[in-house]
């Protein structure tokens, strides 16, 4: 176990609050996790309790400090991560007036389409496109026109991170990274795009929402001697400004320059690119200014359903190869890439399109959905396995092409997450998208980004680029390979020919179930 100092990050996940204690160069010496409770009172709507986050928050701590056998005086600097567009509505001592409202609650589509149909410059954000129910401004609104009484007795209107770093330091202060990413902050703008608040009747949150907005890394204020006998830590420890998880996460893999990409894969795939200058595009979002690093520009894009279509084809399709796996004593991936591995490129003619959620980017269209098409009575499970993994290699590489064309010079990728210990699909993803892949050795991600930033705030490393050449090792890289990559071309152009031609098909499909569903409630 390393020895101290420790940097400890609070990751705030839409499960669990999870503590990780880390030393200067990176090196893990604890974690500790509690899970949080998620209530559903609607279809589409989700909640969580802002008490239940803070002794969450307490016991995990309390957990990782046990487990580290770490004394309060060894932690240096804290800093947190948090799920984005989880909005809170607080009275001046920042106590909760309501459940805070989670990043998947979708109530808001009515007020987000109202923010679409302003027009506004800032919208550039969204890549000109669709606006989601998800971000942070749809939501705010939803809060002042269906609550009234709660809009009116809320002194702030915050996301979760910037309410958890409230509540450590007594000190309100935005991070940018959630200010420019889900409320269309721009610094190169001047701040706040006003015209958009005023367009939608929102103008009123620009007094609620925390005004001094900061940048990563820099020191907020000391843990409040209160809060510190809560946790079991020193007063006065330095808190840094976090940010987002996924973006942290990002910073934890070391994607802090210009042309780096981090692949955070999960049961979906997002993508946090650097750029160097301010790029926008119908197919992603951003660049959102200043958003990680001073100075350089964030891209964001993703794949709505990747490792979760991979866990559908097991349980529902696989039934042989699971039961061969148990006699076998193998792992049901394993055989199934074992026998995808044996199959040449382009799975013997199939082409599988990933929209079984909708298409996030570059599409932005949730009436997309999932296909398989080229079957004969020659494919077998192994052929369906492998073509799955192949589209979601496409679909990532359809998005890396739009960040292209906008000028997006791509270096290098990172990756993390569960589908990295398929050495088969992430081979994939270097060969279709003719890119070296790297893992690093210690891809705890979001909770290692946020221990990068109070790093920094502790003054251990003078800022993130430094803090990330310190504190991330690269273990290991996938090379791609020339001669597959050519190969694959032609059924990457069958794979986004695709799309376009069974658009309206699938859109048709989707509204006239949703005619049925409607129809039988009615009924009913």
């Amino acid at each position: 176990m390393p020895e101290g100092p420790y940097l400890m990050g609070i990751d705030f996940g839409t499960e669990s609050v999870r503590v990780g204690l880390f030393d200067a160069e990176g090196t893990p010496a604890a974690f500790h996790a509690i899970e949080v409770d998620t209530e559903r009172p609607r279809p589409g709507w989700a909640e969580q309790d802002p008490g239940q986050w803070w002794s969450s928050l307490a016991g995990a701590v309390k957990g990782a400090m046990d487990a580290a056998r770490a004394t309060p005086e060894a932690v240096a600097g804290i800093s947190v991560d948090a799920t984005s567009s989880t909005v809170l509505a607080v009275d001046a001592d920042a106590r909760h007036l309501r459940p805070a409202i989670m990043w998947m609650d979708v109530r808001a589509a009515e007020q987000a389409a109202r923010v679409q149909e302003s027009g506004d410059p800032a919208l550039k954000y969204n890549g000109f496109g669709p606006v989601s129910a998800e971000w942070g401004l749809p939501k705010a609104l939803w809060l002042k026109q269906r609550e009234p009484d709660t809009w009116r007795a809320a002194a702030h209107v915050c996301d979760c991170g910037d309410w958890v770093t409230r509540r450590l330091t007594g000190e309100w202060a935005a991070s940018i990274n959630f200010a420019s990413s889900k409320f269309y902050y721009d610094r190169d703008e001047g701040g706040f795009p006003e015209g958009l608040y005023q367009a939608v009747g929102a103008e009123d949150l620009l007094q609620k929402y925390p005004g001094n907005v900061t940048d990563p890394g820099v020191v907020v204020g000391e843990l409040q001697p209160g809060v510190a006998g809560e946790l079991g830590l020193r007063p006065g420890t330095p808190v840094a400004q976090g940010g987002i998880d996924a973006y942290l996460g990002a910073l934890g893999l070391g994607v802090v320059e210009p042309g780096e990409l981090a692949l955070i894969t999960g049961s979906s795939h997002v993508l946090i690119g650097q750029a160097a200058e301010p790029i926008h595009d119908e197919g992603f979002w951003g660049a959102y200014t200043d958003a990680m690093i001073p100075g350089v520009y964030t891209i964001e894009a993703g794949q709505a359903s990747t490792g979760s279509v991979v866990a559908w084809f097991r349980k529902n399709l696989a039934h042989g190869a699971v039961a061969e796996a148990s006699e076998r004593g193998l792992d049901p991936y394993d055989l199934l890439t074992e026998r995808a591995r044996e199959l040449p490129i382009g799975s013997d003619g199939l082409v599988a399109l990933d929209y079984f959620q909708g298409n996030r980017t570059p599409h932005t269209d949730p009436l997309a959905r999932g296909m398989i098409w080229g079957l004969s009575l020659h494919h077998g499970p192994g052929h369906v396995f492998r073509a799955l993994l192949e589209g979601i290699c496409f679909g990532t590489e359809d998005i890396l092409r739009v960040f292209r064309k906008k000028g997006f010079e791509l270096r290098s990728v990172v990756a993390s997450g569960g589908p990295t210990k398929s050495d088969l699909w992430m081979q994939m993803h270097a060969d279709i998208s003719n890119v070296p892949i790297s893992f690093t050795r210690h891809p705890e991600g979001p909770a290692l980004g946020a221990a990068m930033l109070a790093a920094v705030g502790a003054g251990i490393h003078p800022d993130v680029p430094t803090a990330a050449e310190r504190m991330v090792q690269v273990e290991r890289t996938i090379e791609p390979d020339q001669a597959r990559h050519e190969e694959y071309a032609f059924y990457l152009d069958q794979y986004i020919e695709t799309y376009g031609r069974m658009k309206d098909l699938m859109h048709r499909m989707v509204r006239h179930l949703d005619e049925q569903r409607t129809d039988q409630l009615g009924a009913a």
